[in-house]
Formats: C-alpha cells, structure tokens, sequence
C-alpha cells in the first residue's frame, strides 16, 4: 500500500475522530442551526437545512458512513441516493404531525450500524444496504423536521432543499475520497478496502457513543 494511501486514510481517520470529540464535547449544540428559532425566509430556510446535517453530528457520521459504502460497491451511489430520498420523506412525516418510535435512538443506532457495515467490506449486498440506508433515512429526516415544523411554506421548501443538496454533496464527496483510496491502494481485494473498514471502526464506535448518550439521557 502506498505512503498517498496511507496518508490519505490517516487524514479520514483523524476527520472522524475529530467528529467523535465534538460529538462528546458539544452534543447540545447539535441539531439547532439558528439556535432553536424558526426559520423566517428562504435563506434561512436554506441555510439552515444546510447546517443541520453538518452540525448534526450524528447526521453527518451517518452521510459520510453512507458515502464510504458506496465507494465500495459497484452502483453504490444508489445507497445514499435512497438515503436522501427518504430523509426527505421523513420530514414530511413529521410535518405531517405523524410519529416514529424512538427517533433519536433509531438515529444514533443507524451511525452504529453503517460503521459495522462499512467495516465489514462489501459482504452485505447493494440491495441491502440500500434498504437499510431508506429506513434510517426516514428516521434522520424525522429528525430533521423538528428544526422546521411550524414555519410558514417558504422557508419550509427551502430547508429541504438546503438538507437534501448538503447531504448529496457529502455523500459523493466522501464516495469519491473513499473510491480514490481504493484506487490507489496496490493491495488485492479485500485489502484494499483496509482504510475504509477501519473509518468504519471509527463510524461505529462515534456510533455507539450517541446510541449510550441517547439510552443514559
């Protein structure tokens, strides 16, 4: 394997322990880009849609899980694809004023699964982990919806653009980084995936993390 892999992959593990700190350091911080208030325009709408998957700690851990898998599997862009989709729907849900069983819990246990997928390689299908990339998606988009429930339309389809176009933008961004690894490692299958598992170890473990938050209040 190469020095530009390896430093490529120390690069990927220092970002997403860097992650894991914040994510024990800051939790509160999370998931309320304006602070808790309503968005009243379409910028607002927008940005705040935009932050709340980045700042959203365990939304973030989960889109770049999402776009790492992707990287491993011929086609896998489909599997943040359908993420997206359905975080989509999930917002709709909530505003819908419908509910879903234990959202926080599904969403901290969706960054713990998808590190354990990710560092288990390619040995789930495609149609697997795109199914389970749509059902976690209705639960993190459930969760997105908290942050926009009761503005007015404008900032509403605002906000969902915002958070659907910053989640495919770091979706690919992460399936490309993650391809390039791949790429340039002179190991054979399934060696050459040996960064990657580890970033999942890494996604898994920050994973855990939210999930015991979240069960210990």
């Amino acid at each position: 394997m190469t020095a530009s892999v390896h430093f490529v992959g120390r690069i990927l593990l220092g970002l997403l322990v860097l992650m894991g700190m914040l994510s024990l350091a800051a939790p509160a911080f999370a998931h309320h880009p304006l602070g808790g208030r309503l968005p009243a325009n379409a910028f607002e709408g927008l940005m705040s849609g935009m932050g709340h998957p980045i700042i959203g700690l365990d939304h973030l851990a989960f889109v770049i899980a999402a776009g790492l898998i992707a990287a491993t599997r011929p086609k896998g862009v489909v599997i943040p694809i359908m993420f997206v989709l359905a975080s989509m729907a999930g917002t709709v849900i909530h505003l819908m004023s419908f509910d879903l069983p234990a959202p926080e819990l599904v969403v901290s246990a969706s960054v713990l699964a998808f590190g354990v997928i990710l560092a288990m390689g390619d040995r789930l299908s495609l149609l697997t982990v795109a199914l389970l990339a749509t059902a976690a998606g209705i639960f993190h988009g459930f969760a997105y919806g908290e942050g926009i429930f009761g503005a007015e339309p404008t900032p509403m389809v605002a906000y969902l653009i915002g958070f659907t176009a910053i989640q495919m933008v770091i979706a690919l961004l992460f399936s490309a980084i993650g391809s390039n690894v791949i790429k340039r490692s002179t190991a054979l299958p399934p060696l050459n995936l040996l960064n990657l598992r580890f970033a999942g170890f890494t996604l898994a473990g920050i994973g855990l993390a939210f999930l015991s938050s979240a069960v210990l209040g």
